[in-house]
């Protein structure tokens, strides 16, 4: 596969780096963002923001337990706690759409856990990683290309 490295425009790349890093710095807490962006990248089959995330996870000491898991975080027993379930969910449901819509129950339970700003700020971090992992897919960029 070979990369597509012209599609990105630099205006666009500032935009989407402001949303990214504003919805991050809105919801306050770095692991949990960190687990959000890579649920979301694992559903979108973005290796490079997996590879690139993955770094940032473990520098912000998110447990290995935690990323090895994520995939599978519905049957991860307690290896995630309420708020960080009612996040991924969420995550899933923006990020997937398979209903045409996010269903009422799973924004509850994420409004449950999140004040109005902070649930704000999760919403538009799925749709940040969501832009990114197309612009990367669309581009053909491999994993391997992060550096801090």
């Amino acid at each position: 596969m070979t990369p597509r490295t012209r599609l990105l425009d630099p205006e666009v790349a500032r935009a989407l780096s402001t949303l990214s890093a504003t919805a991050k710095q809105g919801l306050g807490d770095p692991a949990l963002a960190e687990l959000v962006v890579i649920r979301a990248s694992q559903l979108n089959h973005c290796a490079f923001c997996l590879d690139m995330h993955l770094a940032i996870a473990r520098r912000h000491g998110v447990p290995e337990r935690q990323l090895d898991l994520l995939a599978a975080w519905e049957e991860a027993g307690d290896v995630f706690d309420e708020r960080e379930r009612a996040a991924l969910a969420l995550t899933e449901a923006v990020t997937v759409l398979t209903e045409g819509f996010v269903p009422d129950e799973v924004y509850e339970r994420a409004a449950q856990h999140f004040d109005e700003v902070r649930l704000a700020h999760l919403i538009g971090l799925v749709v940040a990683i969501n832009n990114w992992n197309r612009v990367m897919v669309s581009r053909r960029i491999p994993p391997g290309g992060y550096t801090p």
